[in-house]
């Protein structure tokens, strides 16, 4: 029997694009990304508490 050939880990982005071209979305186009970009904002911030309270708790335990 063959073996399930190994997909490639998926890099494309869905979504707005840092420096793409503006110039043809509409307005509501336009105030969508920036609800996606916020929240993705907010989550990236999130990411940073957790590892920040990852490092301390580190730091605290090995005394430094």
């Amino acid at each position: 029997m063959r073996e399930p050939e190994e997909t490639p880990r998926q890099t494309a982005v869905s979504g707005p694009m840092i420096g793409e071209d503006l110039s043809s979305l509409s307005i509501e186009e336009l105030e969508k990304r920036i609800v996606i970009l916020k929240s993705e904002i907010s989550r990236l911030e999130q990411a940073i508490v957790a590892k920040n309270a990852s490092r301390l708790a580190a730091d605290q335990f090995f005394k430094r």
